[in-house]
């Protein structure tokens, strides 16, 4: 596990830094744990969005494309994708396009492209244990986990808990605001744990392209 603090520059030397921990961590352990990695210029207006557009989001599916179905037994939150619609998003989607390019420059992934959601956890609110592509079956390959709470405490639960192909628990996150957490997304079975307050976060995944004679390869 790699650990960062705060960086002072969201451009320039700070950020290569930062993208150069975050490859290290891969390369080595499959996984990182960046506490208050992310600057407060990006978190903050992300947070500020999440809480104001809550009640708006949707009850998020288990699966994807045409076969995606509601599950409360598997997961309870909602979500609201990622477009580029606000200074805040944007300035979001041009940090991982960025974060897109290094990863594919120093490990040569072939990332081909990056989605992500906003996820809103209520009093009660969990994601059972689950991965996020299976081997050989899916075009995600980096999935990423950005947290949006401030004041997070022990007793409001709601920890990101990963673990590895044996199943025996690796690490508990704490869902504090500017934490990022990234890994491979084959190779770590996660969960989110029952949630006491409203937790929210950005859930999104670096991607292969795997669209092939003329059929489009669905990103959600």
């Amino acid at each position: 596990m790699v650990e960062a603090t705060l960086f002072d520059a969201f451009d320039g030397g700070g950020e290569d830094l930062f993208f150069a921990r975050i490859a290290e961590a891969i390369e080595s352990n499959g996984y990182c744990i960046l506490p208050v990695g992310m600057p407060e210029e990006v978190v903050l207006p992300l947070a500020r969005q999440a809480e104001q557009a809550a009640a708006a989001f949707t009850t998020a599916k288990v699966g994807r494309g045409e076969s995606a179905t509601k599950n409360k037994f598997v997961r309870r939150d909602k979500i609201a994708w990622i477009d580029g619609d606000t200074e805040a998003e944007r300035r979001w989607m041009a940090w991982t396009e960025r974060l897109r390019i290094y990863l594919n420059r120093r490990l040569m992934l072939g990332l081909f492209s990056y989605e992500s959601h906003f996820a809103h956890y209520q009093c009660g609110d969990f994601y059972r244990k689950h991965y996020d592509a299976f081997k050989g079956e899916s075009n995600r390959i980096l999935s990423t986990v950005l947290y949006l709470n401030s004041g997070w405490t022990s007793e409001d639960g709601g920890e990101l808990e990963i673990f590895d192909a044996d199943n025996h628990s690796l690490t508990k996150v704490t869902p504090l605001l500017g934490t990022l957490v990234i890994f491979l997304s084959e190779e770590f079975p996660h969960e989110v744990l029952l949630a006491q307050r409203d937790r929210y976060s950005i859930a999104g995944w670096f991607r292969l392209n795997q669209s092939v004679a003329g059929r489009i390869d669905p990103q959600r």
